[in-house]
């Protein structure tokens, strides 16, 4: 590489993408170094899908000890202990830190612990006041969660505070309707809050396909859980003993001891340098990239949830693999395909899809056939349980091709792994029909909807 720079790669953030894209570099034999203001790890890491699927697994034990009495189990004095179970999880995410912080020390990479901007063409100025200079330079910086205008919003956390709360809330609202929103509302419910989901549209989890979103609905609202749809916030006031008064359209205001806000997240792309250096911005904030992850800038990247592309955790880590092979690497340029992608919620039941919904592949191929399976799980019937799983395929009328799969269940993150090989794969319902299933699975239902 050149000596006429400092590194030849210089990464701003060392979350999921930063950091792959940064140890593959080195990797190749790049003099690479990273920047990181917060903590290494990122959002995932840090304060998102790690720590949150730690709590998903904490609040399934309330269902859990409830359902085996009927399996011949008694608990004596059971009881839950929040402050616990948080300081667990948070000792976990620090060791996850370690182990990240350790992977790319082992690969000689240069951490610096302090925020960055470019400043120049190949020029990074660090909070310290120190300069230094890289052949190419990666953005990847992640995404916040936003915020809606209202008055008090200040009032209100957000995911990232979720994680460190003192105490559990006896009442929470939670606005949004995406997959953080629903992921938390079923947390707080398991753990005996009482919750309110608060979404201005009227659609929970656009992107899923409608029957499986309004199955989890169902099962939520039979869980406990209020749904106020088409409603907006007025203001969030802070009452003189504690929690907070909140005013929301349409409804008499109400005392809640906490608010938390899941209304989408904005790149972070502000006091970078940016438009310094010249680098095209979407309406959103979000860095423009070509499928190779270049800006409009020739040595300057960018990779994951600050492209605003597809924000999920594997999708970021194979873009700034793909970044590191093409830059680096001895073979041509490699490109990420955002096709397929399979995704999960979870929720309480959890949901998991990959390819079209049925609206999707109506509206994209015109002929389709729907395949269903609407049926209760072997535990649910014996725990007594009336929650039924919902598993849907949706297949190409003409070939057969399956160009969606989507299902509610308990693990259907689990199964859908599997499924969305197939699904990518682009084999049919046929494949799916003449291979045997293991019985008795809930996954069996993949091989025998009808």
């Amino acid at each position: 590489m050149s000596d006429s720079y400092d590194f030849d790669l210089f990464t701003i953030g060392a979350g999921s993408g930063g950091v792959r894209a940064s140890r593959v570099s080195a990797a190749h034999g790049a003099r690479v170094a990273i920047a990181e203001e917060h903590r290494v790890g990122g959002t995932c890491v840090i304060r998102g899908c790690v720590p949150k699927k730690m709590l998903v697994y904490g609040a399934h034990f309330a269902e859990d000890l409830e359902d085996c009495q009927k399996f011949g189990w008694t608990v004596e004095g059971k009881s839950f202990d929040w402050v616990k179970l948080r300081d667990n999880v948070l000792d976990d995410v620090s060791r996850i830190e370690d182990a990240y912080t350790d992977t790319l020390e082992n690969h000689d990479v240069t951490i610096f612990k302090e925020r960055a901007e470019i400043t120049g063409p190949h020029e990074i100025t660090l909070a310290s006041g120190k300069t230094v200079t890289a052949k190419y330079i990666l953005i990847a910086t992640g995404a916040h969660p936003h915020l809606p205008d209202c008055e008090g919003t200040e009032h209100g956390i957000t995911s990232n505070e979720a994680f460190h709360l003192d105490e559990l809330p006896k009442k929470v609202i939670i606005a949004g309707g995406g997959y953080i929103a629903n992921e938390f509302a079923g947390i707080f419910n398991e753990f005996g809050s009482r919750v309110c989901v608060v979404n201005r549209g009227d659609t929970l989890l656009r992107q899923y396909d409608e029957a499986v979103r309004d199955r989890l609905l169902q099962i939520s609202i039979m869980k406990g859980i209020d749904f106020k749809f088409n409603t907006v916030f007025e203001y969030i006031k802070p009452c003189d003993d504690g929690g907070y008064f909140v005013k929301l359209s349409n409804c008499d205001e109400e005392r809640v001891d906490l608010v938390m806000f899941a209304t989408g997240r904005v790149p972070n792309t502000k006091g970078l340098g940016l438009n310094k250096a010249g680098v095209e911005l979407g309406d959103k904030g979000e860095v423009i990239v070509d499928r190779f992850s270049k800006t409009n800038v020739d040595h300057i990247y960018a990779v994951g949830d600050v492209t605003d592309r597809v924000q999920l955790t594997p999708v970021a880590i194979r873009e700034g693999q793909a970044f590191a092979d093409s830059v680096f690497g001895p073979s041509d340029p490699v490109a990420v395909d955002h096709t397929c992608i399979p995704s999960a919620v979870f929720s309480h039941p959890p949901i998991a899809a990959v390819g079209m919904t049925e609206g999707e592949a109506k509206n994209s191929l015109g002929s389709v056939k729907v395949y269903l399976s609407d049926f209760r799980a072997m535990k649910n019937v014996v725990a007594g349980r009336n929650e039924r799983s919902l598993f849907k395929m949706i297949c190409d009328g003409d070939s057969g091709r399956i160009v969606g799969i989507h299902m509610i269940a308990p693990e259907a993150p689990e199964m859908m792994q599997a499924a969305a090989i197939a699904v990518k794969a682009g084999l049919t319902k046929a494949d799916f029909d003449a291979t045997t299933a293991i019985h008795p699975t809930m996954a069996e239902e993949l091989v025998l909807m009808r």
